[in-house]
């Protein structure tokens, strides 16, 4: 089969290294040569095909987890909104987000997808995905220049030979690499939405040095997204990917958490449930202060990095745990991130100084350094989509519709007639360059979809009180420098 494989494969992919092709063992699955499920896909690449049946099983459970999606399909499904939208996704192929995936074709979209981290994929969601006809490039464990190719891939994708019109990315990097070496599908492109802080400070500095070339919907600063997948979808996901990789007692334990942001406050808030004593470290004042009056107490790594015992980066910067605290760590110290990007650990400095490495299992590797060893986790990447399996579904359907609302916001911005069937998205037409958030009735609109599902019944305003408040009765409630 291998052989009548390649000869299927185009031009292009023959380019990508056979040796790496036989070594792991992935499948590459053409039109013709598989038939299962609905129409497979007629290019992508995956771990294991057969793994599709285990997938699915799961995304119909996932399902019924994700009411905000599954919402937005049953409201704009027979408008097939995004018919002729041609999207490039770049976010965790998990098997949530196997149902935004699912989600976007409902509603008219042609997709291709790679993983946003060469650790997160799960390779059922990956299969289940291909095998329902959409082109998917993603495996675990893919080295830097596979993840590269798999970026190059899903932009040559889409049915004939057309390219992307619009881009919804975590972390930023498709959206660099579309601006930097295929420009020219920015032409017809109508802008870009993206999940994460990091990517949404990548925005922010391509729009200060003139450098990005198409709107952009910051998704990350929804307050359906931040203050819950950020905040709740880590205070859970954290633990998981620690205890899984791990087994360690966290009870009695010093943690250290580097930033208290929306994620650090997670898991802070996470780890002291669990019984640790937390340190937190901050450089902004106004955080540190919450940390300090919530009860943690608050120091710099220096200070932290010898008594600690688990240390969690969660800022979205680089050089946060260096050799200097590494040196100073106590014996088996475990180390892990859980921001985007593996900028934040200094792995290099890991690897470049230890006197040896043993590899306990995937994803966990315990570095011996002059007479003792420190424990890092998902080499310095996501640690809970690494370890574990990320987030609950129900906390990325709220990420996720504001996905979905961004995508539509997007296509369907110069659609004076959409515009006027749905109000929410309004009627102002495409907006010029720039970093723009949903507007808060779409946010307020995603958290509605999710009152039911966790048993929260809503108090309606009297329209005394919404005109004493000078508010609409059906909202928005808050204005638009509202924190929550």
């Amino acid at each position: 089969m291998l052989e009548q494989s390649i000869i299927f494969l185009p031009l292009y992919s023959l380019l990508f290294p056979l040796s790496s092709f036989l070594s792991h063992s992935y499948t590459f699955v053409f039109e013709y040569i598989f038939h299962i499920m609905s129409a497979p896909a007629q290019k992508f690449k995956v771990a294991d095909l057969s793994l599709a049946a285990f997938g699915r099983r799961e995304i119909e459970l996932s399902e019924v987890e994700m009411p905000g999606l599954m919402a937005i399909r049953e409201k704009y499904g027979a408008d097939q909104p995004l018919k002729g939208a041609r999207i490039a996704g770049c976010l965790h192929m998990t098997i949530q987000t196997a149902v935004l995936i699912e989600t976007l074709t409902h509603l008219g979209a042609e997709v291709t997808w790679t993983s946003c981290n060469i650790f997160s994929t799960q390779d059922h969601a990956a299969a289940a995905i291909a095998a329902a006809g959409v082109p998917v490039f993603a495996w675990k464990g893919e080295t830097e220049e596979e993840y590269q190719w798999c970026l190059d891939q899903q932009l040559q994708a889409f049915k004939d030979g057309k390219k992307l019109n619009l881009i919804l990315d975590d972390g930023g990097d498709l959206t660099s690499l579309v601006h930097t070496k295929y420009p020219e599908m920015l032409d017809d492109c109508f802008g870009v939405s993206e999940e994460t802080t990091t990517g949404v400070h990548h925005l922010y500095k391509m729009l200060k040095e003139n450098k990005l070339k198409v709107p952009a919907i910051n998704v990350n600063d929804c307050v359906t997204k931040s203050k819950f997948d950020n905040l709740y979808g880590c205070r859970e996901s954290l633990i998981d990917g620690i205890k899984r990789a791990t087994d360690v007692m966290i009870a009695g334990k010093i943690a250290v958490v580097a930033g208290y942001g929306d994620v650090g406050k997670g898991c802070a808030q996470a780890l002291h449930s669990m019984g640790a004593r937390v340190i937190v470290t901050e450089v902004d004042p106004i955080n540190a202060l919450q940390a300090a009056v919530q009860g943690y107490e608050v120091n710099t790594m220096e200070a932290a990095a010898p008594t600690g015992q688990i240390f969690v980066t969660t800022t979205g910067c680089r050089d946060i745990l260096v050799g200097r605290h590494f040196e100073a760590m106590r014996n088996d110290a475990i180390v892990c991130n859980i921001g985007h990007f593996d900028i934040e650990i200094d792995v290099a400095w890991l690897k470049a100084n230890a006197q040896s490495v043993q590899n306990i299992k995937p994803q966990v590797d315990r570095y011996s350094l002059n007479g003792k060893n420190i424990i890092l986790l998902a080499e310095g990447r996501l640690v809970n989509l690494g370890c574990a399996t990320g987030h609950s579904s129900f906390v990325m359907s709220c990420s996720f519709s504001n996905q979905v609302l961004a995508q539509i916001a997007l296509f369907k911005a110069e659609d004076e007639a959409f515009g006027k069937k749905y109000i929410e998205f309004g009627a102002g037409g495409r907006k010029p360059v720039g970093v723009y958030v949903l507007p808060k009735q779409l946010d307020e609109q995603v958290a509605r979809c999710h009152l039911e599902h966790v048993n929260a019944k809503l108090t309606e305003l009297t329209p005394v009180q919404a005109d004493y408040l000078s508010l609409d009765v059906n909202g928005p409630f808050k204005p638009e420098i509202y924190r929550y």
